[in-house]
């Protein structure tokens, strides 16, 4: 092996244990490379969630990754959440990801700026069960170029108290 193959792993597992130490309480965490950089309209994310404990309260974040290339300002999305046994419901959201000035909001890092926003806080399920959820991009532009991934994470709400 390599020393740079071995330099490659070590650190993808490093990484792995870094990020998975950060949000003991995620319950789902899920993250969509974007081919080359774009986001298109076919590659949305989806992820099914089992909900046991419907009494808890929840906070539900898009989560996104994008280049310093990125050419706008704020970005849409469609969510859709598929409650188990009936429909789907799809509200679109829009994100601010730089001031007026033109800085970016998000933590940077190199090219890259990472936004965890949210969707849904503070939010019961009405039963338990089985949820589809689905995100989007709803830009005019198919595909949105310079998105790096896009994803979804749920966690217990963690009261104030």
């Amino acid at each position: 092996m390599t020393k740079v193959k071995f330099l490659v792993i070590a650190f993808s597992f490093l990484s792995l244990g870094f990020w998975s130490g950060c949000i003991t309480d995620s319950i789902v965490d899920v993250n969509v490379s974007m081919p080359k950089h774009r986001w298109s309209y076919i590659n949305k994310i989806v992820t099914v969630v089992d909900i046991k404990d419907h009494t808890k309260t929840y906070d539900l974040f898009f989560k996104l990754r994008h280049t310093a290339a990125y050419r706008y300002s704020n970005i849409y999305i469609l969510f859709q959440m598929k409650e188990p046994g009936k429909t789907r419901t799809t509200r679109r959201y829009e994100y601010k990801l730089a001031a007026s000035q033109g800085k970016w909001l998000g933590a940077g890092s190199g090219d890259l700026f990472t936004y965890t926003l949210p969707l849904l806080t503070s939010y019961r399920f009405p039963e338990p069960g089985k949820y589809t959820m689905v995100i989007e991009q709803s830009m005019l532009d198919n595909p949105l170029h310079h998105i790096s991934d896009a994803g979804l994470l749920l966690r217990v709400h963690e009261d104030a108290n």
